[in-house]
């Protein structure tokens, strides 16, 4: 066991998956020579070479591109999208061919690929790199989407998601690079459509994903201490989704609280509210609460920035406020 970063728990999971399958390659803008722009790639490229390793030109569209082909001719290519904010220049691939492929070739042709990226906000990149994006990928049927909120759970699904046969987009959210956390030694395999449960507590379920979910221990902490104890659902996976694992918190509790740094029209929370609702209505004491971002771009000015996202006062007066009603 060891402490080890978020960022560098994806040059290890990299690497443990390209150790294992010499048909895992990896290309994208500076994560070769560099090491990657958030220093997450280093080592892999003095180790596995430059044909295994491979950087890219300034081109988003060439490099999912290029992981298609590579996939659809036997490779299990890793692609890096620097910001997800950059998904938006090629969409059409991601979720016209990427995401179709299988379907439309009745599985003749599978894209055992991983597309991840540097996702959400709490860094000030300003709007067009600090979008928190997991419900665009969500919304396209064909994709499997993950969000990793803790350094050991980078490299189990990372694992999960390079060995899946379908493409999966992995989303790494920035302001977690530093972040430590304990890591078992040896080789850290997880499984996809896996939620956990952080924290048990019998009044109130709080549900949330990557960034939020420090965020909602914290949180969790603070309401302890005025004699409120909620449970804390780390989501994980959002495509598949661990709906068992999550509806049966919401119903032993009967609150349910999502925490989602995605802007709040058509969040992955709002998804989860309606299978709430009609999966375990009865056991609901109270409607469910989303607490988001606010529908708007992101602020670059950090108080502005601060104020946009979710933060533990937030959520702790939310329930707050729930509960007194």
């Amino acid at each position: 066991m060891a402490q080890l970063s978020y960022r560098d728990a994806v040059a290890r999971a990299i690497g443990q998956e390209m150790r294992r399958d010499q048909r895992v390659v990896f290309l994208g803008e500076d994560v070769a020579a560099a090491g990657g722009v958030f220093k997450a790639t280093p080592g892999l490229l003095a180790e596995f070479g430059p044909v295994r390793v491979r950087d890219t030109p300034i081109s988003e569209q060439a490099i999912l591109g290029a992981a298609m082909g590579a996939a659809m001719t036997g490779l299990r290519p890793i692609a890096e999208i620097m910001f997800s904010d950059f998904f938006a220049v090629c969409w059409d691939i991601v979720a016209n061919q990427i995401a179709k492929t299988r379907y439309m070739t009745h599985g003749q042709v599978t894209l055992p690929l991983v597309i991840r990226c540097g996702n959400g906000g709490g860094l000030k990149f300003g709007a067009q790199h600090s979008q928190s994006v997991e419900n665009w990928a969500m919304a396209v049927p064909g994709l499997k989407v993950v969000a990793p909120s803790t350094a050991r759970d980078v490299i189990g699904l990372f694992a999960a998601a390079v060995r899946d046969p379908d493409p999966v987009l992995f989303f790494e959210q920035k302001s977690l690079y530093p972040a430590k956390g304990e890591v078992p030694n040896g080789e850290i395999v997880d499984e996809l459509g896996t939620a956990k449960v952080l924290r048990s507590g019998a009044e109130c379920t709080l549900v949330a994903l990557a960034a939020m979910v420090p965020r909602a221990l914290a949180a969790a902490e603070r309401l302890a201490q005025q004699g409120i104890e909620a449970t804390v659902v780390d989501v994980r996976s959002l495509v598949p989704l661990d709906t068992a694992t999550i509806l049966s918190e919401v119903a032993r509790t009967g609150r349910l609280f999502t925490v989602e740094e995605n802007p709040r029209l058509c969040g992955w929370g709002a998804e989860l509210v309606s299978i709430a609702a009609e999966e375990c209505f009865t056991e609901l004491l109270a409607p469910p609460v989303r607490i988001t971002t606010p529908h708007i771009p992101l602020p670059a000015a950090d108080a502005l920035e601060d104020l946009a996202l979710p933060s533990v006062d937030r959520i702790v007066q939310t329930v707050l406020d729930s509960k007194s009603r």
